[in-house]
Parts: structure tokens; C-alpha cells; sequence
């Protein structure tokens, strides 16, 4: 099983994506990892990102869309993945339909979770870092709001620069205006499974199950 998963930032689709890994045994491609792994295996492309990371500059799309190919040769990719961060525009649209027909993959899900932009905020700006071990939490989530379920460490959650309020909003307004369009070309295929992503993240996930058997 082949599934492509959208949603905002902090709609909860990585958590799902993992989730949904766990329970139909096929791995999740998370772009950042993927691209975090090839600079750090030192591939080809890998080397080419990192000395264009080394000098500022974003990894273009065609060379993303390389080290995504490369991972599709994978054999454990062989019964099904979940891709998590791509495509985000249009033009990636275009460069995973070409990877796809190169690996001769026609059919895939597309699932979409959906929370207002207001609810976003809301989760993200309550959304803490454990310095101790990096795990990441929110602190509706918790009875102890002073430790980490992770490692057990105490007072040491700190709020990243990334889910302050004004920097979500931006995040926001760059997927509105980015990835919408991606959203509203693939409502069009027939496979679209679109969920409501307010819900908690049992139900989140059942629901999901029940659309894919």
C-alpha cells in the first residue's frame, strides 16, 4: 500500500504517518529524515545537498526529487510506503509523477487531515522541545507538565523559535498558498481519503484504518 499524507503544520500528520507505519508494516519516507540520512551515508546526491545546506542555500526540487527515487529502490519499500513532505508545490507534483511512472507505481492514497488555522496555533504555541532528549510534546497531553514522558527529565522543555505564534502564521499562510494547490490537483484522483484532524488521535487513525480496508 502506497500512501501520499498532507496536512498543515501541526495537523498531526507525522504522528499519523507513524502510527500508520507501525500498523501496515511499510515504512514512512519523512523528507526531512530521508534527506538527513542520504547527507549523512554521504551518497552522491546526498553530498551534493549537504555542500548546497553547508552554503545556506535550499536543495532544489529535481535533486529532492533524486534521493526520493533512490529510496524507492529500496526493497523494503517493495510492499508499500507512506510519503510524508512531498510533493509540496505543483512543479514536485510533476517531479513524483515522473519518479512514480519510473517505478511503474499507479495506484496510491492520498490522505488529507484538515484543523483550522486557529486550532493550529492554539496546538503549536502549546507545543515544547525536551532539551534533554529532543523528544517533542504538547502540554495538553500531559499530566506532569514538568516531565518529559520521553527520558524522565524534569523542567527541561523549552518552546522552539518555530512554534511561536507569528512564525506559524507565516508557515501557515506559505502552505495556503504552496501546497492548497497540491491538495486541491490530487481531490481530483479517486483515492483521496480526506479526515477531520480535530479529532484525537485514536480516532484520527481508526478512522483512516477503516477508509483503507
Amino acid at each position: 500500500m502506497r500512501i501520499l499524507i498532507f496536512g498543515a503544520p501541526g495537523v498531526g500528520k507525522g504522528t499519523q504517518a507513524k502510527i500508520l507505519s507501525t500498523k501496515l508494516h511499510i515504512p514512512h519516507i519523512s523528507t526531512g529524515d530521508l534527506l538527513r540520512r542520504a547527507v549523512s551515508k554521504k551518497t552522491p546526491l546526498g553530498l551534493k545537498a549537504k555542500e548546497l545546506i553547508d552554503n545556506g542555500n535550499l536543495v532544489p526540487d529535481d535533486l529532492m526529487g533524486g534521493i526520493i527515487s533512490e529510496e524507492l529502490q529500496d526493497p523494503k519499500t517493495r510492499e508499500g510506503f507512506i510519503l510524508d513532505g512531498f510533493p509540496r508545490t505543483l512543479p514536485q507534483v510533476k517531479i513524483l509523477e515522473d519518479i512514480f511512472k519510473s517505478h511503474n507505481i499507479e495506484d496510491y492514497y492520498v490522505i488529507i487531515l484538515e484543523v483550522e488555522d486557529d486550532v493550529l496555533v492554539q496546538r503549536l504555541s502549546l507545543r515544547r522541545m525536551c532539551s534533554a532528549c529532543g523528544n517533542i510534546i504538547n502540554l495538553n497531553y500531559l499530566k506532569d507538565s514538568s516531565k518529559c514522558p520521553s527520558c524522565g527529565s524534569k523542567n527541561t522543555f523549552v518552546k522552539r523559535k518555530d512554534d511561536d505564534e507569528t512564525v506559524v502564521r507565516n508557515r501557515l499562510s506559505v502552505f495556503h498558498g504552496l501546497t492548497e494547490p497540491v491538495i486541491s490537483h490530487y481531490r481530483e484522483y479517486n483515492r483521496v481519503i480526506t479526515i477531520d484532524g480535530m479529532l484525537p488521535v485514536e480516532e484520527v487513525t481508526e478512522k483512516i484504518m477503516n477508509h483503507l480496508s
